[in-house]
């Protein structure tokens, strides 16, 4: 099966699941039965409360996930205008809860393939008809969350750090933030960031500018050495910290700690950070939900180090650091190497293989510059040994789709 084939399959499949009747909610006795939600966390100075280990909505396939995900206690969920038919699902979802009992997080963004975050330059009325279409979508009166998109998602340079800064900044956007406060109809302003580019100075300045009254950073055990800095400031400042991509790549893997999942490990290592308020992380099915939960409330042991330091003997020479980006200023062909292995890392590890192809094609400076080179920087310029020319060329080869 070729790529494209495979895109419309994959395409198909999930219209059949988001189709599917809502399913009536689970007896007592199953729910109980079920792990649930063990321990809530304030996210700053919001008066809000999140579930530790919660709902990523980026590949929402059904409303009735939503509603399975509230019965275990789950009331912090993740969205975005990028994230395929995830908004319009949730609101699907709606009716069947109570809305002040959940918590919803969006982004400024379009509805274009990821990433679709509404870029510098956008307008106050632009930033406002966003917001609204997000609203129909969700089927909501309100937005708890609203998220300037992937901050830091440029190369790098003094130019596009600058002007990512007047992204974070951007009075066009803050305008049209506290006008839509006023009229009730979002009410915490957010940031996210995966990097590659500036994630700690950009995160900073988010914190520190007074603005922002939550950041969405990656965090885990194999990444980002400087970020507990920005954390620690945002917990001074009462600035909440929702962590994700906190499996490190999350690669397939039967790595266990005393019976326990590779992931619990992973999750107790970020939630025992005093200024992380909760993590977001993708639920695909009831079974996400239910081992993931598994791990709520837990406390990080000497079984779930082991457990990570096995992990870390195994993939990593595999697994792109995406906050690093020592490599790409060694680039002399202008390849987004960083972006490049994190949609490779969303096709072979997440599942997530229709957008990593739609975002690769939007990728400005793609891998196929990399076949002919023999830059010798770039080849051994990676400071945790990655092969990182053959890596790029996979990808390519991967996520290509030949016409």
């Amino acid at each position: 099966m070729n790529r494209r084939d495979f895109l419309k399959t994959t395409a198909l499949a999930a219209a059949a699941v988001a189709a599917a009747p809502l399913k009536a909610d689970a007896a007592p006795e199953t729910a109980t039965a079920s792990p649930s939600v063990k321990s809530y966390r304030e996210i700053g100075k919001t008066g809000l409360k999140m579930s530790d280990i919660s709902f990523g909505a980026g590949r929402l396939a059904s409303p009735s996930m939503i509603l399975r995900a509230v019965d275990s206690g789950i009331n912090y969920f993740d969205t975005a205008p990028d994230y395929g038919a995830s908004e319009k699902l949730i609101g699907e979802a709606m009716p069947k809860i109570k809305r002040d009992k959940i918590i919803i997080a969006t982004k400024f963004c379009s509805l274009t393939p990821y990433p679709g975050h509404l870029p510098l330059g956008t307008k106050k009325r632009e930033y406002v008809a966003a917001v609204e279409d997000s609203l129909g979508r969700l089927k909501t009166n309100y937005i708890d969350f609203m998220l300037v998109h992937a901050i830091g998602g440029e190369r790098g340079k003094n130019k596009d750090l600058e002007d990512e800064k007047k992204r974070l900044l951007d009075n066009e956007m803050l305008s049209a933030f506290d006008t839509l406060k006023k009229a009730g109809k979002v009410k915490f302003l957010g940031v996210s960031s995966h990097g590659p580019a500036n994630l700690e100075e950009l995160l900073m300045t988010a914190v520190k500018s007074g603005h922002y009254d939550m950041i969405m950073p990656s965090f885990n055990f194999m990444n980002f050495p400087k970020l507990p800095e920005v954390l620690k400031e945002a917990h001074k400042r009462k600035v909440g910290v929702v962590a994700m991509k906190t499996l490190a790549g999350a690669k397939d893997t039967n790595i266990e700690a005393k019976n326990e999942e590779f992931a619990h490990a992973a999750f107790k290592w970020v939630l025992k950070h005093p200024e992380v308020s909760g993590l977001i992380v993708t639920m695909k099915t009831v079974s996400d939900i239910e081992t993931y939960l598994a791990a709520s409330g837990k406390k990080f042991t000497q079984n779930d180090r082991r457990a990570l330091n096995e992990y870390a003997m195994m993939f990593g020479k595999e697994y792109c650091r995406t906050g690093c980006n020592e490599c790409e200023s060694l680039c002399n062909r202008g390849v987004e190497i960083a972006t490049i292995m994190r949609y490779q890392m969303y096709f072979n590890d997440y599942g997530m293989e229709k957008r990593a192809i739609e975002s690769y094609a939007s990728v400005k400076g793609k891998s196929a510059a990399c076949s002919d080179c023999d830059n010798p920087a770039c080849i051994s310029g990676c400071p945790y040994g990655l092969s990182v020319k053959n890596m790029l060329a996979d990808a390519h080869d991967t996520l290509t789709i030949s016409v």
